[in-house]
């Protein structure tokens, strides 16, 4: 089972900030994105190294016990001596009022899936291990499952729907207009049957995939266009793409390059109240010509003169 180093496949410190982390997971995420290499295998398996590595350095408490738990597998992995790595110890994370009780390492590493064997076994539901009891008789429950879904920023403000399959059954989860990286959409009673006999709850757990357009912060999105020079400078129209259709943005005279413009109810929608949406930014670009015609150099020049 192979090792898997999140911060190098990021290309990130390991002190890297949580900003460093977004920004370079951005980055790989737009360069590897499927719908920009398209029919590229070997593109799109970059992309889920990408996704998976980011899934667990973007959440603190992941980041935290990969950090912890990552370098100690690390150490036995090379060293090859079971008892030099301490598995009471990552094992022992059971509800209170359990023991956790260690049985073969075949059986443990034998059927791991999911995203790669490593991030399985560190952050799923670790096949191998079984617990008993030591205080009161435990409440049996069938605990909740999780399924990651990944969607574009678009279906993100739209809402859209994925189809799930449980257990040869075809499900349907519907996922909300504004919903975000992280947001879970409840799924009652819908998942695998328990040890108890009962379905338990099936949580999609959502990630958008990042959009070169636009930047998300909140319900706010924020997107550059670019503009020529005479238009900075008399004045102008210029088209903004917005989630929504594309919109006529009015260029005053004298606008700045950078200067920013407030699109309002343009951004995305509150996934507790869809009614009420943020706001689009729109920074804008001057694009100075490189190759002026000797009548243009003769204008600006008199211009300058202040002529």
């Amino acid at each position: 089972m192979e090792y898997k180093d999140y911060y190098k496949i990021l290309g990130v410190d390991r002190n890297a900030t949580e900003e460093e982390i977004k920004k370079a997971y951005r980055r790989l995420a737009m360069k590897y994105h499927p719908d920009r290499n398209p029919g590229d295998k070997s593109a799109e398996e970059k992309f889920k190294e990408i996704n998976e590595a980011y899934e667990v350095l973007g959440d603190p408490e992941k980041r935290k016990r990969y950090d912890a738990l990552g370098e100690s597998y690390f150490r036995w992995q090379q060293s090859g001596a079971p008892g030099d790595f301490n598995w009471e110890e990552w094992f022992a994370q059971g509800p209170v009022g359990t023991r956790t009780v260690r049985i073969d390492l075949d059986d443990l590493f034998g059927d791991l899936g999911g995203f790669s064997d490593f991030f399985s076994a560190i952050f799923g539901g670790m096949p191998g291990t079984a617990t008993r009891t030591t205080g009161r008789r435990a409440r049996q429950t069938t605990p909740a499952v999780e399924q990651p879904v990944q969607i574009t920023l678009e279906e993100a403000y739209h809402g859209t729907t994925r189809l799930i399959q449980v257990d040869g059954r075809r499900l349907e989860g519907k996922i909300p207009p504004g919903a975000r990286t992280g947001t879970k959409v409840r799924l009652a009673g819908q998942g695998p049957i328990g040890p108890n006999g009962q379905r338990s709850d099936l949580y999609l757990v959502i990630e958008v995939l990042p959009d070169p357009r636009f930047e998300r912060k909140d319900d706010d999105l924020y997107t550059e266009v670019t503009i020529d020079l005479y238009t900075a400078v008399l004045g102008g129209q210029v088209t903004v793409p917005t989630l929504s259709g594309d919109v006529i943005l009015t260029i005053p005279p004298g606008t700045q390059p950078g200067q920013v413009f407030r699109l309002s109810g343009r951004g995305m929608p509150n996934l507790r109240n869809p009614q009420k949406r943020g706001d689009l930014y729109v920074k804008v670009k001057v694009e100075i010509p490189r190759n002026l015609t000797p009548q243009q150099r003769a204008l600006f020049e008199q211009l300058r003169r202040g002529g």
